[in-house]
């Protein structure tokens, strides 16, 4: 099963930076268990959620004619609990981008208050 961790692209310039919305909501089911009684969206979670802003980011780059892969997390910073009812901007920037690799860098706001700080990672694989 797959999840899309971003709802949709607010802003797209090709090769160079992206931005993404999440808006959390108690409809999802892992904020259930997260905590009972105090539902918080998980970190690794909002990590995705970059992950899938930088890596399409990165794709688009290279038209999609590779396979881009998370490879590593070079940072990922948290200053703040996201909860239900939280709307969440997620930028991604590309730092480098060779043939064989990319770097971006990431910021998630919510209303203009710094929530996290992601830098990625990603291998490029030949679909070949």
């Amino acid at each position: 099963m797959r999840w899309i961790w971003i709802d949709k692209f607010v802003e797209f310039e090709s090769g160079r930076r992206a931005v993404a919305v999440k808006n959390v909501t108690l409809a999802e089911e892992h904020l259930h268990d997260h905590f009972p009684g105090f539902p918080v969206m998980p970190e690794c979670l909002m990590i995705e959620g970059m992950a899938q802003t930088a890596g399409i980011l990165v794709g688009q780059a290279s038209d999609f004619q590779e396979k881009v892969v998370l490879a590593k997390i070079s940072k990922a910073v948290f200053f703040d609990y996201v909860t239900p009812g939280d709307s969440l901007r997620l930028e991604a920037q590309i730092g480098t981008i060779a043939p064989e690799a990319a770097s971006t860098t990431g910021r998630i706001t919510r209303d203009g208050r710094l929530i996290a700080e992601i830098d990625l990672m990603f291998s490029h694989i030949d679909h070949n």
